[in-house]
């Protein structure tokens, strides 16, 4: 897997403070209404291994569910997030569906080509990955999805979220 940085980071990188303000209120957002996001299909609770610390560390990301049971995330702020830095260290993750941490190796795609094809063949809405809007997104409104989606991963990691066979509880907890 290349572990080239691109030189360019998007400009979201540099905003990268605003999620860690919002750690506290997207903490309590997730234990709220988590039962909804272990099950809701564009968001994923993703778990990886902390790279400085080796706890699990658990984040609410956008995602895409593509047929073959994997999931496609892309880091909004490039190389910064800290979960993308976590998996560039240990590609082991969990990802929680049900309220099983099911095992899942992640797969960081750097390049343009395959991650435009990625994000071409499998569009949906990053901000607000909700039913309708994704529905919207990938009927009426795809040409410009795809587009928008293309031109947004020029400079930003996609990762492919690939489950493990063996689906029990806690099978594929990091920690």
């Amino acid at each position: 897997m290349p572990s080239q940085q691109p030189v360019t980071q998007p400009f979201a990188a540099r905003l990268h403070f605003v999620p860690r303000l919002l750690r506290g209120p997207q903490g309590f957002l997730v234990r709220v209404l988590r039962r909804y996001f272990e099950r809701a299909p564009g968001w994923v609770l993703l778990t990886t291994i902390g790279r400085r610390t080796g706890l699990p560390r658990e984040v609410l990301l956008p995602c895409e569910r593509i047929g073959d049971g994997s999931l496609l995330v892309i880091s909004t702020y490039g190389w910064r997030s800290d979960w993308i830095r976590n998996l560039r260290r240990e590609p082991r993750a969990g990802v929680t569906c049900a309220g099983w941490v099911i095992g899942a190796q992640a797969e960081i795609v750097t390049g343009l080509e395959r991650k435009q094809a990625l994000v071409s063949e499998h569009p949906f809405f990053v901000p607000m990955p909700i039913g309708f809007l994704n529905l919207l997104h990938r009927t009426l409104l795809r040409p410009l999805t795809v587009a928008f989606l293309r031109w947004w991963v020029r400079s930003r990691p996609v990762v492919v979220l690939r489950m493990h066979a063996d689906c029990s509880p806690g099978a594929g907890d990091p920690s």
